[in-house]
């Protein structure tokens, strides 16, 4: 699971996910995500890793960790190729709290 960033070229809205589903050890997007506004698909233009921000590491020791993901906002299940259409949403049967 990475981070990834998003730009619709016909609305011309960005957004951020930390639901970019990757083959592992690469940046390759398994899933793309959708415009809240015009409902078209769209890899991110940019991906990386879920990183604590105090140390810039995946997986820290840090007393407080510091991610720029914010656990507690509610993931747009209507949005996501991965989890539209389905029962569970990603937040609920895999994310990153799992792998930090």
């Amino acid at each position: 699971q990475k981070y990834g960033y998003y730009h619709c070229k016909d609305c011309n809205i960005r957004w951020e996910s930390a639901y970019v589903w990757c083959v592992q050890g690469t940046n390759k997007v398994y899933f793309r995500q959708f415009c809240r506004t015009c409902q078209k698909p769209y890899n991110p233009y940019r991906v990386e890793d879920i990183t604590c921000q105090r140390c810039k590491q995946t997986r820290c020791s840090c007393p407080v960790k510091m991610r720029h993901v914010d656990p507690k906002r509610p993931h747009r299940q209507d949005l996501c190729g991965r989890c539209k259409g389905k029962r569970l949403s990603c937040d609920s049967t895999f994310s990153f709290k799992y792998i930090i």
